[in-house]
């Protein structure tokens, strides 16, 4: 229902912008606002040109060309007719159209198996994946393997047509989570919906889309491969294999399928793009037009269709998941659009009748342009110039905003029940606090029937943050004593130290991943507790990068260590007190176990999704972007680079004195890394790793928390490292981290990143069915 609440927020929209135009007053019809953005943008080579179009009922109302279509070989104009490749524009302007007309012809289910229509593609537990989960990036496909790179470009001479291997290896791959319970963007499930379009239709996407939608639309500048004509207007893209690309597509995997993909591959003008907006405002135009989808199939491709508790997107189009920040600020929620790699964009707003498209090749000529940054602030001001007040508007969509209940607040607000005539030992830190910030410690000391002993220190210490090993102390507060449990070979509590106590309660904020110490601490601790048969209680908090991933290859056994302890995969994706229940159940620590569980904790949820306060969990983890990193770049700070340790923003970046970082980034960009983009820094670090040195490296950036692949990360970064500088990247150094010799012998080896990848897919599966009897929450 998440996805269909009323609320006030659309009345509250339409009160707010009555009292700004009383009495149905127009805003200024000044649209300079989008020269000033597109040229500071060019200026400062964010693209190289672009075209900017926004359309309202019918009308155009602005269209303009800026800047250049092409640097390189020589600067040319840009100019309004130029054919830009759309890239993932592809997706919804061609691939959703193409089925959603097949299903207004009968012919198509949404709710039917893909397999129904490719019987191959039910290899490997694909056989209940649906059109709609394809549509929706719920599938449970990854969300890129690089064909290009296994198959090569059929362009070059000597390369065969490898389109029919690539729908061969996706027929066959398994399912990397699940289907509906993740979002993923997928290009892998488009490819698959255009070959739906195929077999179905009996012909192929490019032939079908054209006679069906584009012909009747009046596009006549549309569609794959374009001729020499539209190639001679197309705006260059970057180069491949000593190739410029101008009128051939970008995208490497679209390239391998002969430029015809239902992810990538079309090419279009803003012009022919304006006359599709104009179909999907509900039949905007004159009253007897019979538009290639009905505006009921309209209506319905840019509603809610994702499965609950997930991002929301539409059948194909974006409304509300982490990419829709392109619509700036303004653009009400129930709008819906997409982008494209290459610097494309539409956002529609039905509720004012109106759209906005922007196209650009801020790939050209070096793939390091953003035309990201234009997006938002160019739907801002077209927001902000709608003229008149809007429809009533469709069902809005709100931000959930449940407050969750860590198992402290529980055990609160139960009056320490769970304690009552108990003697305890706390094993927590900083972390330890209630909503209001109250530390358990001191709630604890002061709980009535409760008497506390002892405090148990982590890693890091109790009140403080230290960042070295630790010796036994007393806490000034209480006057109680503190005993390390991170002292130079011993980690656990003594016989000694346990001396008076009954019951040892934990509260201790995770990140989620194996090689943090604080899960290590609470086993050796659920250890202790079994061997002097007293009771261990777990107050329960959340994983703050959500419990639904899991990722990585599970620890192998001669690699155990303090920072790598149990046999978890790397991103284990279960909450402290679902770990100590696996802890019992799996590794035999038959101790006396309660978990406190939380209230109100789906699995679904980012740590910035619950209410709860954020405390940093160690010295060098001191926001939520860099939890989510470190589920990746954690994996490799062993080897000898910088993390960002000793900087203002640990695990956002890694270099050392010996990386170029220019060559890194370069590298790095070329391998589109899902979800993450790196700009070449330099940097010294104050502490730690090449303190007082002079590195360079990379900045990193995380577009899309969903979408990040922590150890792949991992993986390429360190592939990129030893092929870039073999003779100086020690990565063997992390094996420990990583948890498997034989990942990094794959890596030092040169084996295909994907290989790698595959690897640990059954490890992932053991562990997803091993964890399962021992979730607490949905």
């Amino acid at each position: 229902m998440n996805h269909f609440r009323l609320a006030l927020a659309g009345l509250l929209a339409l009160l707010v912008l009555l009292s700004a135009h009383p009495g149905g007053a127009q805003p200024s019809d000044d649209w300079s606002a989008i020269d000033r953005i597109v040229e500071d943008n060019i200026a400062a080579g964010n693209v190289p040109g672009a075209v900017v179009l926004v359309g309202r009922r019918g009308k155009v109302l602005y269209r303009k060309a800026f800047g250049s279509r092409s640097l390189k070989p020589q600067r040319t104009p840009m100019t309004p007719d130029t054919v830009f490749d759309l890239a993932s524009l592809t997706k919804v302007v061609s691939t959703t159209s193409a089925v959603m007309d097949l299903v207004e012809q009968g012919k198509i289910r949404l709710a039917d198996p893909a397999a129904r229509y490719w019987p191959e593609f039910a290899q490997n537990g694909k056989a209940r994946v649906t059109v709609r989960q394809l549509l929706t990036h719920n599938s449970g496909l990854p969300a890129f393997v690089n064909y290009y790179t296994r198959f090569g470009d059929p362009a070059k001479p000597g390369v065969q047509d490898q389109s029919a291997k690539v729908l061969e290896a996706i027929a066959g791959m398994p399912l990397t989570y699940p289907s509906d319970t993740r979002f993923v963007y997928s290009d892998l499930g488009f490819i698959t919906l255009g070959e739906i379009v195929r077999r179905v239709s009996g012909e192929p996407l490019d032939q079908y889309v054209r006679s069906h939608v584009f012909e009747p639309l009046g596009m006549k500048d549309t569609g794959y491969n374009p001729g020499p004509e539209l190639s001679a207007r197309a705006a260059p893209t970057t180069e491949r294999g000593g190739r410029p690309l101008q009128g051939a597509v970008h995208d490497p995997n679209a390239a391998v399928l002969n430029g015809v993909a239902g992810h990538a591959g079309l090419f279009s003008t803003i012009d022919d793009l304006s006359k599709f907006a104009r179909m999907l405002l509900s039949g905007d135009g004159p009253a007897s037009r019979r538009y290639p989808l009905s505006p009921a199939t309209v209506r319905m491709m840019s509603t809610p269709h994702s499965a609950p508790n997930l991002p929301v997107r539409g059948l194909g189009w974006d409304i509300d998941s982490p990419y829709s920040w392109v619509r700036g600020d303004l653009m009400p929620l129930g709008s819906f659009g997409h982008t494209g790699f290459t610097g494309t964009w539409i956002w529609v707003d039905p509720y004012r009748e109106t759209y906005v498209i922007a196209l650009s090749n801020r790939v050209h000529p070096d793939e390091k342009g953003n035309a990201n940054i234009m997006w938002p602030r160019i739907a801002n001001v077209v927001a902000s110039l709608s003229g008149e007040e809007p429809l009533a508007p469709r069902p809005r969509l709100e931000k959930s905003t449940v407050r969750v209940l860590t198992g402290i607040d529980v055990l609160q607000r139960d009056g320490f029940k769970a304690l009552e005539g108990r003697k305890v030992g706390l094993i927590t830190n900083r972390t330890g606090v209630n909503r209001q910030r109250a530390s358990t410690i001191d709630l604890i000391h002061a709980a009535p029937g409760v008497k506390l002993v002892a405090l148990f220190a982590p890693e890091h210490g109790i009140r403080a943050e230290a960042d070295e090993f630790l010796s036994s102390t007393s806490d000034p507060k209480t006057g109680l004593p503190i005993y390390s449990l991170y002292e130079r070979g011993r980690y656990r509590p003594t016989p000694e130290q346990l001396q008076g106590v009954d019951t040892l309660v934990y509260d201790i904020q995770d990140v989620g991943v194996r090689y943090y110490t604080y899960i290590t601490t609470l086993g050796l601790c659920m250890e202790a507790a079994a061997e002097k048969g007293i009771r261990f209680v777990v107050l329960d908090r959340p994983n703050p990068n959500n419990g639904r991933t899991i990722d990585g290859p599970l620890l192998e056994p001669d690699l155990k260590g303090f920072a790598s302890h149990y046999r978890l995969p790397t991103r284990h994706g279960m909450t402290v007190g679902e770990l100590a229940q696996l802890y019992k159940g799996e590794f035999n620590i038959n101790c006396d176990l309660t978990v406190i569980p939380m209230e109100n904790w789906r699995r679904r949820m980012w740590f910035d999704e619950t209410g709860v306060p954020w405390v940093d969990p160690s010295p060098n983890i001191r926001n939520t972007l860099q939890a989510e990193l470190y589920v990746g770049i954690g994996m490799i700070e062993a080897a000898n680079i910088s993390v960002g340790r000793g900087t203002d923003t640990p695990f956002e970046r890694l270099g050392a004195p010996w990386i170029d970082g220019n060559r890194l980034a370069d590298e790095l960009n070329r391998r589109r890394i899902p979800a993450l983009s790196f700009v070449p820094i330099v940097f010294t670090p104050v502490t730690r790793e090449f303190k007082g040195e002079r590195c360079e490296g990379v900045e990193i950036r995380l577009h899309d928390r969903e979408a990040f692949q922590g150890v792949r990360t991992a993986i390429e970064i360190q592939d990129a490292l030893i092929r870039l500088w073999p003779d100086k990247a020690k990565i063997e150094n992390n094996k420990r981290l990583i948890g498997s010799s034989r990942i990094v012998q794959m890596i030092l080896d040169h084996r295909p990143v994907e290989e790698i990848v595959q690897s640990y897919a059954e490890d992932v599966r053991t562990f997803e069915k091993q964890r399962a009897k021992y979730l607490l929450y949905r």
